[in-house]
Formats: C-alpha cells, sequence, structure tokens
C-alpha cells in the first residue's frame, strides 16, 4: 500500500533529523531541478537508449573527496567514454554509520588520499554532493549496497541526482546477515515513496533493483522473481522508471534469454497490479564472480559480457576492468575496460549470429520457472506484496544460493550444465512443477552423476573463468573460500 502523504511527513521529518546535513533537505531542489533542466535527465537516457537498441555503458566508482572523485568521474567520460556515471558510496554509510564516516572523511582530507571505499554522500551533504554532479556532463547515479538508505536517498535526490540503485530484498539479502526483510522492505518502501514525492513534482527519479544479488551462479529465474517483485514494491509507491537487473552467469543464450523473459516478465506483472504507465529499462552485470588475474583473460571476460549485453538488448551494462582480481581499480584501468566494451557494443554484437529459436526456447523455461515463484509468494501473500515476499523467503519458495542472510532458506543448490548454463542441483523448496524439475535433471545428469563430488563442482562452477592455476582471485566480487561457499551452512 503507498504511504500516505501525512505519514509520509512525519517519517520525513524523523529520517532528516537523523544527522545534521538532513537540514540541508528542501524544496530548493525543485528549483535547482527546473534551473538546471534536470528534471529526470538518467530517465530520459534511458529511454532514448531503449528506443533506439542501443547499450549504454556505465562503470562502478567511488571515492571519498570531491575533488578525487570529480577526477574519477571525468576521466571515466572522457578517457573511458561512458556514457552513464556512478557515485558509488562508502560501507561506513551503507551501515547508517555516519560518525566513522565523518572521521575517515576528515582523515581523508588532512592526508589527501583515499580512506574510505566511496563517497559519503550524507557527509557531504547536498553541496559536495552536487559540485561532483556538475563537474560532469553524463547523468550520475547512486550505487552503494545499503539495507535502509533514507537519508541516503534524501540528500541525493535534493543534491540532484535522479537515479537511485538498490531494493528492500537486493539491497539487504545479499549484503546482510540479520536484517529482517520487513525492515528493509518498509525502509525501501519509504525510497520509492521519496522517489514518487520528486516524479509527482515534475522530477523523474530512476529506480534500479541490484539484479545480479549475490553474483554467484544466480539461476536466472530466482533472478527475474525477485526483481519483479523489486518492481512491483516501487511501482506500489508511484515510481514511473524502473530499471531491473541481471547478472552475467557466462551462457551467452541463457543470459540473452533471462534478460529477454526479465523484462518481458516485468512488464506483464506490473500491467496485471494496474501500473502500466511505468516504463522498463534493463540492466546487465558484467561477472560479479572471481576474476582473471592476468589481463588477457581478464579482457576477454569484459568482452564476453559487453557482447552479451549488446545481444540482449539490455539499456545499458555495468562494467568491470582488467584490475578487478586485484581489488579497487585505478581511473586507467577502469577506463580500460569501458574502451574494451565500448568496441563489443558498438561494433562486434551487431555481426554475432545467436540462434533465435534457442534463445526463446530458454527464456520459455525462465519465464515459467520465474512465474511459478512469483505466483507461489503471491498467494502466501494474500496479495500483498511486502507479506508476498517475507512469507515466500520463510517458505522457502523464493530463496537465494550463498547468501548471507539468515532471512533466506539457503537451500537451492546451483550447478553447470555441460554447456556452462546454471541449473539446480537441489531446487529446495522452489515450487517447480514435475515437468521443469525433469527437464532441469536431465540437463546436469551428465555432470551431476559421472563428475566428481557435487562440492567439487559446483567449487569449478564458481572459479568458471579462472586459469586453473588460480586459486579464488584475492579481492574478486566472489567468495573468498569456495568451498565454504558451495554449501550452505557455509553461506551463513
Amino acid at each position: 500500500m503507498r504511504i500516505d502523504e501525512d505519514t509520509f511527513r512525519d517519517m520525513r521529518r524523523e529520517v532528516l533529523s537523523s544527522w545534521p546535513t538532513g537540514r540541508e533537505v528542501s524544496e530548493e531542489a525543485f528549483g535547482y531541478y527546473r534551473r538546471e533542466g534536470d528534471d529526470g535527465i538518467f530517465h530520459r537516457r534511458l529511454r532514448e537508449a531503449k528506443a533506439a537498441g542501443k547499450t549504454l555503458l556505465q562503470p562502478r566508482g567511488g571515492v571519498p573527496l570531491v575533488e578525487k572523485q570529480i577526477e574519477l568521474l571525468r576521466h571515466l567520460e572522457t578517457v573511458g567514454t561512458a556514457d552513464l556515471l556512478p557515485l558509488t558510496v562508502d560501507s561506513y554509510t551503507r551501515q547508517n554509520r555516519y560518525e566513522d564516516a565523518q572521521r575517515y572523511l576528515e582523515q581523508s582530507q588532512k592526508a589527501g588520499t583515499s580512506l574510505l571505499n566511496g563517497f559519503p554522500v550524507v557527509n557531504h551533504g547536498v553541496a559536495g554532493s552536487r559540485a561532483v554532479l556538475e563537474a560532469v556532463s553524463a547523468p550520475v547515479q547512486i550505487r552503494h549496497g545499503s539495507p535502509d538508505a533514507r537519508l541516503l536517498a534524501e540528500i541525493s535526490f535534493a543534491a540532484g541526482y535522479t537515479s537511485f540503485e538498490g531494493g528492500g530484498i537486493t539491497y539487504n539479502l545479499p549484503y546482510s546477515a540479520r536484517v529482517p526483510l520487513e525492515r528493509s522492505i518498509r525502509d525501501w518502501q519509504y525510497v520509492d515513496r521519496l522517489s514518487s514525492y520528486y516524479t509527482d513534482r515534475g522530477v523523474t527519479i530512476n529506480r534500479e533493483s541490484y539484479g545480479a544479488l549475490t553474483g554467484i551462479l544466480v539461476p536466472p529465474s530466482i533472478a527475474v522473481a525477485i526483481s519483479v517483485f523489486e518492481a512491483l514494491l516501487a511501482a506500489e509507491q508511484g515510481v514511473k522508471s524502473i530499471t531491473v537487473g541481471y547478472g552475467q552467469n557466462g551462457n551467452i543464450v541463457q543470459d540473452v534469454a533471462a534478460v529477454r523473459a526479465l523484462e518481458d516478465l516485468t512488464c506483464r506483472y506490473l500491467h496485471r497490479f494496474g501500473f502500466g504507465d511505468v516504463e522498463v529499462t534493463t540492466c546487465f552485470h558484467q561477472w560479479m564472480g572471481p576474476f582473471p588475474m592476468t589481463e588477457g583473460r581478464a579482457f576477454a571476460l569484459i568482452a564476453l559480457g559487453a557482447l552479451t549485453a549488446a545481444l540482449a538488448r539490455a539499456t545499458k551494462v555495468i562494467t568491470k576492468t582488467p584490475h578487478e582480481a586485484y581489488g579497487v581499480p585505478t581511473k586507467e584501468a577502469n577506463a580500460q575496460g569501458l574502451l574494451c566494451s565500448r568496441l563489443m557494443v558498438d561494433t562486434v554484437a551487431n555481426q554475432y549470429p545467436l540462434d533465435r529459436e534457442q534463445v526463446a526456447e530458454e527464456a520459455r523455461w525462465i519465464d515459467r520457472e520465474a512465474t511459478a515463484i512469483v505466483e507461489k509468494a503471491l498467494e502466501l501473500g494474500e496479495g500483498q506484496l511486502d507479506a508476498s515476499v517475507v512469507r515466500a523467503f520463510e517458505a522457502g519458495v523464493m530463496d537465494l544460493p550463498f547468501c548471507p542472510s539468515i532471512y533466506a532458506r539457503n537451500k537451492v543448490m546451483p550447478i553447470r550444465d555441460e554447456s556452462g548454463a546454471v541449473r539446480f542441483l537441489e531446487h529446495g523448496n522452489l515450487p517447480f512443477d514435475r515437468e521443469i524439475l525433469e527437464r532441469n535433471r536431465e540437463l546436469v545428469h551428465s555432470r551431476a552423476e559421472a563428475g566428481p563430488d557435487p562440492l567439487e563442482l559446483i567449487e569449478q562452477d564458481i572459479n568458471f573463468f579462472l586459469e586453473p592455476q588460480d586459486a579464488i582471485a584475492p579481492g574478486a566480487e566472489g567468495p573468498s573460500d569456495a568451498r565454504a561457499l558451495a554449501h550452505p551452512a557455509g553461506a551463513r
């Protein structure tokens, strides 16, 4: 249910009083948007790209100091040719630890170096955050990973940012161990209601769910089902521009089919619930698992991700860097990853032959599996979207592999088939019919039955793109212990 005006006003008063920079938020923001002619530029760029069948490039990147963040974004825009830019937020801000963020921001300012792993938007406030936005030409999105982003959203929107990533499911379960879903969904309903508050006053805020989730072998139907609910929850609060995301698994046919099924199913359920005026775009995340340590293989993986995103006609692709395995990349390495992706999306993708019937067949099965999950969840929630999500995860009819949260059952175990597509070794309590389960068993039979111990197979699948001599790459956005993560107990 949409938060009513009086309740929302009371909630805002509490949120804005939680840190001093909350006092900087005012109705002045609407005058700023009108003056700058930026009343939803991120949304407009996405709409134009989708209409043209073009895939936009967007990197990641965030450092604590204003001048250094500007330097980074200008380099990514001019040298890296990024179409869209990121403002990646630091970990303390993500956990609402503003005192710690302030301390390390001040130390960074004194030392002239980065002692935070991102840009502390709340601590910089409206003026500091707006300075970054005004220093570049490309639209900038706030990217983070917070289960409670209410004050972050307030400062970001007041500063002029028109795209904000995250959601009550996707920025809780993959990131937090003990945050209840009820709480994160409620806090993100506030963010979505705030987004619609701006949209109702002429400023279209684009909202994006984090489609990569845990980033490790997420079966497409699970990612699609979760994204559908994130979209419905946002639309229920009045959001009109929604981007749904998906993380690369590595099989081109399956990944292309997943992006297409994702958009189709999201639009179908939005229409069913009366949200037919919402504009839907898609985001494809290049490989989020353990990255190759050699630059040659890293560039090949980046190129594969860009190619897949373009073939899927994803509206945008989040790019990786050739130094991904070693931690936070330099701005130069970040730009190189963009340039590699640029060549693929602008040229090669339009020449690559793809079996349309094979993609359509895979998309049909992804749609069927995801629909089964969504319908069962809606049944459990008795028509209430927030209750549907909470009860579905409690029952395990919606689940997430390798999830750190105690609020996911963690009974689903993925495995690759012979083609590298991600299937189910164990489907847990997912509400699949006999035909779905039989097809899945047939696809994984040759590996699951004839191969080594299942945990060894899963470890191989997690390390799919690594060289044989590589261990889990240090600093990779994947598990630090593949064998531990390959078992539900190790994921907690």
